[in-house]
């Protein structure tokens, strides 16, 4: 019979945490922590393979799961001593979804499953307090109701204001015993004024209800766009995990709490979170009381007058720091715990690895690392390539002038402004017009997470530093202010008021994550300083990779952060974006508006001027390491307008009749400019052009070599071969003006001349263009739209059909496929090796950045990757740890049989 149900719980479990792929993440560790000896409440795990069932079967559930479910019932039932739905010693569950990965309040939860109108009696009785028992009643009845059932929460939210309002209170703790009775009963009114049927009494209906529920919201928007944002697959699933409820609702000896084993913002070894003395988990993250500090030093550094759960429950608070310690020396990585105390009772509900900032995560692994916890080699592989772009971004200028009209707590750290909006549907929409959006809320919920993403940075009123709003924040990366309690937020007005200021829709506001303070107004930003944990991290990546990381840069600027943020040398200097300004262009427009070579050669005297002063500059900076050069890549229309008043101005300006400029722009109209007239086409037709641009390569070169005590490597790259004959051609028109250049500056120099591969065909002919080609770099972008025969400007019209309805994982132009471009690549490196065996291969399109795509660059055998300079510490990262999967997987293959070579023969063709 197959397994569908795992059980937990008294020191005991089926599943164990490297099980999360079938009882995921939250059920894989709770069967941990309870087999480590930790107190968790006993309970069991419905797995992933229930949901892939359920919904490959017209949402029906296997036929084993009802039994299945039963007997892990009775297993709960003898661990607790408690029966559900009994009438004088009820069992209570939670029921809980659990995905793989992390997916925070995007699917949904019950809590105090199996109160009824008897077992509610029978809870009053055992615990002594009516007033606990109807609270946790009035919460399942609402929670069911919104949950399973589909009743908006704002139903039962007008009866709780009322209630409060009748009896003279702010807080729902302050209701009493008679008070929540009555709202019991006013809810399920609610629910059959809706649904026109009472509230489900039968404890199993509501169980079963549950569960379908939290598979049903596997689906539900929320969690389709979290999945979409962080590239979760669909088919995976969710669990579901039905536990043995505790209560942190029962008194003053009660509490809940969220807690980081580090700090998630700053990364330092602080315990980090906070608690709420007789409360139930929501009530922690939704923000409706403030609440406590773990730490009698966070108390103080927040200036809360609350005290905290060290003075509060001194020995709770250690037996939680030995929980701490215990789940990190276990997990090997900093932990997000949830935990209730019950009658001066820890018990531990939930432990996952913890999101956390980039900032966060590097001095998490660096410190980790050095505490001999992990090895330099896991601190590498624990980190996602895609947080140092995080790093990257500014802060405030700390000299700027700024108006603070309120402060908040420091959610999610960096600094960003934009115009104000209040709902998350409106930062979409100015998001896509252009605007930069922070987006105000009162709190945040996971139906706000599209314009959460949207939005450049996020301001709450309530909520703390473990609210939605925050542990969203920080894992998109998106500076957070929460809790700002001294700002008023009026959604129907669409404005926010501080005091006498007021700031409506559409103003301005600046937040800084880092120090919680709301500023009126833009201030100004200053560029990331780089340095301590992540220059570390940088230099243990540079240990292990074999991979060198180039840049794409044309201008003096993007060369010397490439070269600052780590670069080895220029992969992909794109000459044409060298003649796009100024007088540059004017040139340029005369060059093709030349009627022959002399004309043309004229203008392109201006323009070897221009290209031989920028390519000395690069040279000069990258200081000995290689400067790959592309010849002249688009077609010429791209350099000339296609409107009246523009051509007009062309025509001035190049000194020529307007008639010259329109019959032009004619003649050079493509069909498929893509395809058409560009890369060594352009210089096969106009050999000049080559001819030039070799030229100024060439002089740059010996200016820079008689002058620099490192010699600068040239590398002139022809673009767009399809044949060999036409390299053969170019190359020749290159090594004639190279002599030429050497004879007339009396100096030698050294070059290589390569190639593009951006066809198949130059893939299927790499073997014979290593007879001349000395180095290939794969223009990927390119090669992906001729192999797949996408426009990459027209495809995003369809791609998300496509990854929506499986037919692909990713956007090919995002991440590098491995089966079909990979493969023409790994065919072109054997071929062009065998005919060349050192021949230096990388990628200059835009996967060279990504992650993924590095990953398949590493096991194809590749030299380099290049990518744009903000690219260039991510690549870094993300190449040594390809590194370190190659040298994991070739230490396994060895223990079993001999090392397969590194790249693929796939020959005879």
């Amino acid at each position: 019979m197959a397994k569908w149900v795992y059980n937990f719980g008294d020191g005991k479990a089926d599943g164990r945490a490297e099980m999360k792929n079938l009882l995921g993440g939250k059920g894989a560790n709770l069967a941990e922590m309870a087999s480590i000896g930790l107190p968790v409440p006993p309970g069991f795990t419905l797995t992933t393979e229930v949901c892939t069932h359920f919904y490959k079967n017209d949402c029906n559930y296997p036929k084993e799961l009802t039994q299945q479910v039963e007997e892990a019932l009775t297993l709960v039932q003898q661990r607790t001593g408690r029966v559900f739905g009994d009438s004088s010693n009820p069992l209570l569950v939670s029921v809980r979804s659990g995905a793989r990965a992390s997916m925070p309040g995007m699917m949904d939860t019950v809590l105090n499953l199996g109160l009824n109108d008897q077992t509610v009696e029978a809870l009053a009785k055992k615990s002594g307090d009516r007033r606990f028992a109807f609270d946790s009643y009035r919460r399942f009845v609402q929670m069911y109701s919104d949950v399973v059932l589909g009743i908006e929460i704002n139903h039962f939210e007008k009866h709780l204001d009322r209630a409060k309002e009748k009896r003279g209170v702010k807080q729902d703790c302050e209701l009493l015993a008679e008070d929540l009775e009555k709202l019991v009963k006013s809810y399920k009114a609610v629910v059959q004024l809706e649904l026109g049927e009472e509230f489900p009494e039968d404890p199993k209906a509501q169980l079963w209800g549950a569960i379908g529920a939290v598979f049903n919201s596997w689906m539900n928007q929320r969690a389709k766009t979290y999945r979409q944002l962080h590239d979760i697959p669909e088919w995976w699933g969710t669990a579901v995990n039905v536990q043995a409820m505790v209560f942190g609702n029962m008194g003053n000896d009660c509490a809940t709490g969220v807690a980081f084993t580090r700090d998630p913002s700053t990364g330092t070894n602080e315990f980090y979170g906070e608690f709420l003395v007789n409360a139930q988990g929501e009530d922690v993250v939704a923000g409706i009381r403030t609440p406590q500090e773990l730490t009698i030093k966070a108390r103080k550094s927040h200036g809360s007058d609350l005290p905290s759960l060290e003075e509060v429950m001194p020995n709770i608070f250690k037996e939680l720091l030995s929980v701490r310690s215990q789940l990190e020396n276990h997990y090997k990585d900093m932990q997000d715990i949830e935990f209730t105390i019950q009658q001066g009772k820890l018990y531990m509900l939930q432990t996952r690895n913890g999101k956390r900032t980039a900032p966060a995560a590097l001095q998490i692994a660096v410190d980790m690392a050095k505490e001999g916890l992990i090895s330099k080699s896991q601190a590498l592989m624990s980190l996602k390539p895609d947080l140092i772009d995080q790093l990257l971004h500014p802060t405030l200028d700390p000299k700027a002038k700024k108006e603070v009209i309120a402060k908040g707590l420091p959610a999610s750290p960096g600094a960003a402004g934009g115009k104000v909006v209040f709902s998350a549907d409106e930062a979409v929409r100015r998001s896509k017009d252009g605007d930069k959006v922070i987006l105000v809320r009162i709190e945040t919920s996971p139906d706000d997470i599209h314009g959460l993403h949207a939005a450049e940075g996020v301001l709450t009123t309530r909520g703390g530093m473990t609210s939605h709003a925050a542990v969203v924040a920080r894992g998109m990366g998106r500076p957070c202010v929460a809790g700002a309690g001294g700002i008023t937020v009026d959604y129907a007005a669409a404005k926010l008021t501080v005091g006498s200021v007021t700031v409506t829709e559409g103003q301005i506001l600046t937040i800084d994550g880092s120090t919680g303070e709301v500023m009126v107004g833009e201030v100004p930003t200053v560029p990331p300083q780089l340095s301590g944990s992540f220059g570390i991290i940088m230099e243990w990546a540079d240990e292990v990779r074999d991979m060198k990381v180039r840049a794409n840069a044309e201008t003096p600027a993007d060369a010397r952060q490439a070269k600052e943020f780590g670069a080895e040398g220029i992969g992909l200097v794109r000459t044409e974006h060298m003649f796009f300004d100024g007088q540059r262009i004017v040139a340029m427009r005369q060059m093709i508006l030349a009627t022959d070579e002399n004309d043309r050669r004229q203008a392109l005297e201006k323009l070897l001027v221009m290209q031989r002063e920028d390519i000395i500059e690069l040279f000069k900076i990258m200081d000995g390491m290689p400067v790959t050069v592309r010849l002249l890549d688009p077609p010429l229309h791209e350099f000339i307008p296609h409107t009246e008043a523009e051509m007009a101005s062309v025509a001035k300006a190049a000194g020529v009749p307007l008639d010259r400029v329109r019959r032009r722009a004619a003649e050079l109209q493509e069909a498929n400019p893509m395809l058409g007239h560009r890369g060594c086409r352009l210089a096969i037709t106009y050999p000049e052009i080559c001819e030039m641009q070799a030229r100024a390569i060439f002089e740059a070169a010996a200016e820079v070599g008689r002058s620099s005590k490192k010699q600068p490597v040239a590398e002139v790259m022809v673009p767009l071969v399809a044949t060999t004959e036409e390299l053969k051609l170019l190359k020749g028109v290159i090594e004639k003006t190279a002599d030429a250049v050497k004879k007339e500056q009396g100096i030698t120099f050294t070059y290589k001349v390569g190639t593009m591969i951006e066809l198949p065909r130059a893939a299927l002919q790499a073997g014979k263009l290593a007879e001349m080609a000395e180095f290939f770099s794969f223009g990927t972008n390119d090669l992906t739209q001729t192999t797949y025969g996408l426009s990459r400007d027209d495809a995003g019209s369809f791609l998300p059909e496509y990854k929506a309805k499986g037919i692909v994982e990713q956007d090919p132009f995002v991440s590098l496929d491995p089966d079909g471009v990979g493969e023409l690549i790994t065919m072109a490196v054997q071929r062009g090796r065998s005919t060349r065996p050192d021949m230096k291969m990388g990628i200059c399109g835009e996967h060279g950045g990504d992650p993924a795509s590095i990953e398949v660059c590493e096991r194809i055998g590749l030299d380099y990757v290049s990518c744009s300079p903000f690219r260039v510490p991510v690549a870094r990262l993300a190449a040594a740890q390809s590194a370190l999967k190659t040298q994991g997987e070739k230490a396994k293959q060895s223990s079993t049989k001999a090392t397969k070579p590194r790249v693929q023969n796939f020959g005879p063709w």
